[in-house]
């Protein structure tokens, strides 16, 4: 398998240890596929089954148990990302996670309340780490802050535009998220050059998803059976990713030629992501686009009426969205986001480098450990 010499290296788990490391802090910036409850701090409202996997508690974040960017956390020796919105036990000395569930790249034009779309865009999330720098640099900052070289020396991550190509889907289709995704892309690069100007110079950007096979929007999406592909996945919709995907990638590159003395690495996350869909067994999963987390059962578990770890009375029967005993051997854990069983396999193909354009192998860059 191509992550099998990954899995030799760090099928071991272990505490946090410092480890010998180009990087010596992380800034994250994105949705709920990174956010470690930067949402939840702003909203808090978390509730079980989320997190009993590893955290056997709710941690704020969207999955069982870890993310890809706990994973990489570990990988690289140190501490679970603090979220910036969280104000009780925060520790920001080794980077900060501005990541929140539901944001988007591009400025929302609506409510939380009304749509669901967080307000904490990239923009805001840029703002943030404005702000944090600021306070760094003060002569006589206090508490628990990174030292002024780390903006220069940290790693930045960036995984977010999942839901400036949903949240429309239904109601404009394809061709109408199209005609704004290049806004997108451009708002990510203008991002980066922000960053740069900050001191950063090492840039992970990862893609976008294969959406088209995601349990919920399988449901949820308008799409005929001749859409589907022998995997189960819906072939337009994930058409429309890759062509996105392609021209972020582009766009990175137009950046990496305007910052010459940068790293720019587009991480190909979503080739991971497909092969887990089609192929989970392969991987030692057993269920590709069915929900561990939901209600209805069937192909998918997803029910758009009752969201997982949720309860709703419907037809005068309440119904609740309960988690399967074994979330193990699923892909998705509640119709969108992954479970950790896959968060771990994607997070061994990351450390590779071999889904890093340019290629980036963070295990000549740093002393990887176990991320069991």
């Amino acid at each position: 398998m191509w992550f099998l010499w990954l899995f030799l290296l760090f099928c071991s788990s272990g505490p946090f240890t410092e480890a010998k490391c180009k990087f010596p802090a992380i800034f994250n910036f994105g949705d709920s596929n990174s956010d470690t409850g930067g949402f939840w701090a702003a909203f808090p409202a978390e509730h079980s089954p989320f997190g009993m996997t590893y955290f056997k508690k709710p941690a704020g974040r969207a999955s069982d148990g870890r993310l890809v960017i706990d994973f990489l956390a570990q990988a690289l020796g140190l501490p679970f990302l603090s979220p910036y919105l969280k104000s009780i036990g925060s520790d920001f000395r080794h980077g900060a996670n501005f990541a929140t569930a539901a944001s988007t790249v591009l400025l929302p034009n609506t409510s939380l309340f009304v749509t669901g779309i967080s307000p904490f865009s990239l923009a805001i999330q840029l703002n943030q780490i404005k702000d944090l720098q600021a306070h760094v640099l003060e002569p006589n900052h206090y508490g628990n802050l990174p030292h002024p070289k780390i903006f220069s020396k940290a790693l930045y991550t960036i995984d977010i535009g999942q839901n400036d190509f949903t949240s429309n889907l239904n109601a404009i289709g394809i061709e109408g998220v199209k005609q704004y995704l290049p806004q997108v892309a451009s708002q990510i690069a203008w991002t980066i050059k922000e960053l740069y100007d900050m001191g950063g110079r090492n840039f992970m950007v990862f893609n976008l998803a294969p959406i088209g096979c995601f349990p919920a929007f399988l449901t949820e999406l308008r799409h005929n059976i001749s859409d589907l592909d022998e995997y189960g996945c819906m072939i337009s919709y994930n058409n429309a990713v890759v062509d996105y995907n392609n021209m972020l990638n582009e766009t990175l590159h137009q950046v990496l030629d305007v910052l010459q003395d940068a790293s720019v690495i587009y991480v190909d996350t979503h080739s991971v992501k497909l092969e887990l869909f089609q192929h989970p067994k392969e991987h030692g999963l057993l269920y590709g686009t069915k929900a561990c987390c939901g209600h209805g059962g069937g192909a998918y578990n997803f029910d758009p009426e009752v969201f997982c770890g949720n309860s709703k009375v419907i037809n005068g029967i309440n119904i609740t969205a309960t988690a399967c005993e074994d979330p193990q051997n699923y892909v998705s854990w509640d119709g969108i986001h992954a479970t950790e069983a896959a968060n771990k396999i994607i997070t061994w193909a990351v450390l590779g480098g071999s889904y890093s354009h340019p290629f980036f192998p963070l295990s000549k860059l740093c002393d990887l450990q176990p991320i069991g």
